[in-house]
């Protein structure tokens, strides 16, 4: 096949050279905050938006899975075109998509135009990939020629590459506080429901702006071509499982109906498709054969436990924070800022797992990291469960869950990168980052179907029971991820670049 997207590579050290180390980190910095607050800002405005858009509790997790949807769609085509066509030129216009997003997220007075500019906003799960591509070809172009041919590039260029997204981690959570403090104290302060709407506005634009002039163009391009039917293909496959499990239990949507058995069935079908026509193309959109070996296929089960209670509660959590116990007989009955401020523990739980992992992993295995994450994710929401109705109790469970979640934040990110050759980088990181979206949508689906079966007729909030179901399930599901933890190997380095 001739590589008509093949460019000359000019020499590496140039472009190190053009853009000093502190630029390039504090352009990753930011994208990354801006991606956290775009993430965090909706938490504490969730229980007055039922109602400001007249919606019950139950639809609010369909914000969630619109915006993880969308990210299933975004991710693979962005990060694949990052590595074709420069991660820097991509990553522009993945800013400018986000951005366009949030202004509609502004503008919204209707769920539907909320759900809308949610959908665009998804495209945030770009960032991720795109940022190691130019992080990891930096680490290369400094990395000499003669200790990669020797084998030591996994040392050094890795080895910084870990520290970089170590920081990335970092950063995104930092994003994550910033956005909830931010549209806390707006929601609390300002007199129109919607004003906080517009945080997530004003942070995109930022990091646009600043880091137009400021990131590094990537020197390596592999050449190639966008596998577009497989994208495709991916798509429809996971959108139409999603849909069929996010909706399913619903008036019309019955688990034995025509419409959420086509979308079930039909879902596992074009994915099954999809799987074939990648083994049949020459540059897939993502190399299938991957997941026959062993530590892929650990790493990416992990991923979809983790992101699968982290993701799947973050509806649930905070309207649980701002119900109030004497209406309702549950809840702890903050306000918009409070519930900010009471999700800052497992937040800065999260930042503290994911800057101790890299340490953790060099001392006892990244497979003992995988199942401590896992483990202290469990042993977290068991305490939320156990303690829901005294405020310190049921925020110490969610810092220990935070620092787990943190502790895989960052190993499955690393291994899901150091398992693709550097040429592929962004579809390696894409990866992972399309696992932790349909993880995350299948946790949002499930809380949603549980939300819908306890709401009672008429009631926009739910019974008590939908919590504690939700809880157990993660505690179950973190259970899981921790036995599948067992069966990753620790590969020597010439087995790892293999």
């Amino acid at each position: 096949m001739t590589d008509t997207g093949t460019l000359r590579t000019p020499p590496a050290s140039s472009t190190v050279r053009a853009t000093p180390a502190t630029a390039v980190i504090a352009s990753v910095v930011l994208v990354e905050l801006s991606s956290g607050i775009t993430q965090g800002f909706l938490s504490p405005m969730l229980k007055g938006l039922t109602e400001t858009l007249r919606v019950t509790a139950a639809d609010l997790n369909w914000i969630s899975i619109a915006n993880l949807l969308s990210s299933v769609a975004f991710t693979p085509v962005l990060s694949r075109m990052g590595d074709l066509y420069g991660h820097r030129r991509i990553l522009r216009w993945n800013l400018a998509i986000v951005l366009l997003g949030s202004v509609l997220v502004g503008l919204s007075r209707s769920f539907g135009v909320l759900l809308t500019g949610q959908i665009l906003q998804g495209a945030f799960a770009g960032f991720f990939p795109l940022l190691v591509g130019i992080l990891r070809n930096r680490a290369t172009a400094t990395t000499p020629e003669a200790d990669v041919r020797a084998g030591a590039g996994r040392d050094t260029g890795d080895g910084e590459s870990r520290r970089g997204i170590s920081f990335m981690v970092a950063a995104l959570v930092a994003g994550l506080a910033l956005g909830l403090v931010a549209s806390g104290f707006v929601a609390s302060t300002v007199d129109s429901p919607t004003a906080a709407l517009w945080v997530p506005t004003a942070a995109v634009g930022l990091a646009l702006a600043v880091t137009w002039p400021l990131l590094p163009e990537s020197t390596h391009r592999p050449g190639g071509r966008i596998d577009w039917a497989g994208g495709m293909l991916l798509c429809l496959g996971l959108v139409a499982i999603m849909l069929g499990l996010g909706m399913g239990g619903l008036p019309g949507w019955e688990w034995g109906s025509a419409r959420t058995l086509g979308c079930l069935i039909g879902g596992v079908v074009v994915t099954a498709l999809w799987a074939l026509v990648e083994l049949r193309t020459a540059e897939p959109m993502i190399d299938v054969r991957m997941f026959r070996h062993r530590n892929v296929v650990t790493v990416s089960l992990v991923t979809l436990t983790f992101s699968f209670c982290m993701l799947g509660l973050q509806v649930a959590n905070p309207v649980f924070l701002g119900t109030d116990s004497t209406q309702h007989g549950y809840g702890l009955g903050l306000d918009p800022f409070a519930i900010a401020l009471a999700m800052l523990p497992n937040l800065l739980a999260l930042a503290l797992g994911a800057l101790a992992a890299p340490a953790v992993a060099r001392a006892v295995s990244d497979r003992l990291t995988l199942l401590a994450g896992s483990l202290l994710m469990a042993a977290g929401y068991l305490v939320s469960l156990s303690w829901h109705t005294s405020m310190l109790p049921f925020l110490a469970g969610t810092a220990v869950a935070g620092v787990g979640i943190g502790f895989l934040q960052h190993s499955t990110r690393t291994l899901a990168v150091e398992s693709v050759p550097r040429d592929r980088t962004s579809v390696g990181s894409g990866i992972n980052e399309l696992l932790i979206n349909v993880g995350g949508s299948l946790g949002a689906a499930a809380v949603l179907t549980v939300f819908t079966t306890r709401t009672p007729a008429g009631a926009v909030l739910p019974e008590l029971g939908a919590y504690t179901t939700s809880w157990t399930i993660c505690v179950a599901v973190s259970l899981a991820g921790a036995a599948i933890a067992l069966f990753h190997r620790t590969l020597k380095n010439t087995e790892a670049r293999t």
